[in-house]
């Protein structure tokens, strides 16, 4: 039996595997990297990547959602890094530090559609 742990985020993510594209903001000219999401909510994202991205890095991102005809953009920083056991992968955290708000309606609308089970574990 796991101990009560008391949840730390604001929003719910839903489990969800969107591709992702991402690059660092200091580096614009470099191209981007692509993923999938693992998970998703109104405050960020979690995906999995083969380089190490320090904690604070600034990103670009690009994220398809099936229901909207372009992917939407948002700058988040890294919140959290996690080597992969037995990999040479990084569970990445990422937190929405901005987001036009046509987007940011859209996120919030596919993640409230979603069938997706919510999810509270890290």
């Amino acid at each position: 039996m796991q101990p009560y742990i008391k949840e730390k985020r604001k929003y719910s993510r839903i489990d969800a595997r969107l591709p992702l594209q991402f690059k660092d903001i200091q580096r614009p000219i470099e191209a981007y990297a692509g993923s999938l999401t693992k998970d998703i909510s109104e405050g960020g994202i979690r995906f999995v990547s083969s380089e190490f991205l320090s904690i604070f890095t600034r990103l670009f991102l690009e994220i398809s959602i099936p229901s909207f005809s372009r992917p939407i953009k948002a700058i988040s920083k890294v919140a959290w890094i996690q080597k992969v056991p037995r990999s040479s992968q990084y569970n990445v955290g990422l937190q929405f530090m901005d987001m036009t708000e046509e987007d940011n309606k859209h996120l919030t609308s596919f993640i409230a559609k979603s069938p997706a089970p919510k999810t509270v574990t890290p």
